[in-house]
């Protein structure tokens, strides 16, 4: 039987939940939260890098993060449909770990597998806690569900001071190299043209909204509940 996590953030590609949240995952690790990793595919259509190098690098990152675990589902890459399977191997993703938390990409995003991803997550969210589907697992009732942004930024509903986690975002980052970096043989993505130092200013730019060196921004659909405001 699998450990429980506090947390568990899913992404379509390895790299997706570094890109929005790299740093309040650090911050979660090192304050001896379980934090698990799934990704819905292998990246197999990616222009640079192959499969066994983007599980390498996934691997690594995960190492700085510091997270539980780290899976991969190995659904299709630019296949990730609302098919019954796809929610079905999400929904038992979900029931495996038990976690209190679950985070998907934002809804709105220039990549369709990321909008995917976020569609087939909410539905298997929903699904684990129906005893009546999948009936030979336990159900699980996910107490909170947040998006987080990749590639374009709305208005976020919360964000997380990362400043003291922030150097961990960006070795984490900078451990996909075939994505990220240039080099012989490299086709140019908007990936590799910039785009850490284009996620790090977004970071400061959201931060600067309450005087924060670095923030992470994220959205629930559901209103957030206080005690008391003071």
């Amino acid at each position: 039987m699998s450990e429980s996590l506090d947390i568990l953030i899913f992404g379509a590609h390895a790299d997706d939940a570094e890109i929005g949240m790299g740093a309040t995952i650090a911050k979660h690790t090192k304050r001896g939260l379980k934090v698990g990793l799934c990704d819905l595919t292998y990246a197999e259509m990616s222009s640079n890098g192959t499969v066994e190098t983007r599980i390498e690098e996934a691997e690594l990152a995960a190492s700085i993060l510091g997270v539980k675990v780290r899976t991969n589902l190995g659904l299709e890459d630019r296949g990730l449909f609302a098919t019954q399977a796809n929610i079905e191997r999400i929904t038992q993703e979900i029931r495996k770990f038990k976690p209190r938390i679950v985070f998907a990409p934002y809804w709105q995003d220039r990549h369709p597998d990321h909008v995917a991803c976020s569609g087939l997550v909410q539905e298997a969210v929903f699904n684990a806690k129906l005893r009546k589907y999948l009936p030979d697992s336990e159900p699980v009732n996910v107490e909170q569900m947040y998006f987080y942004f990749i590639n374009d930024v709305y208005e976020a509903d919360l964000m997380v001071d990362v400043t003291d986690c922030y150097d961990e975002k960006i070795a984490a980052l900078s451990a996909y190299r075939s994505q990220f970096i240039t080099g012989q043989g490299t086709v140019a993505t908007p990936l590799n043209q910039g785009y850490i130092e284009r996620v790090e200013a977004r970071d400061r730019i959201l931060g600067q909204k309450r005087l924060l060196t670095y923030a992470e921004g994220f959205v629930s659909k559901l209103p957030l509940v206080v005690d008391r405001f003071i």
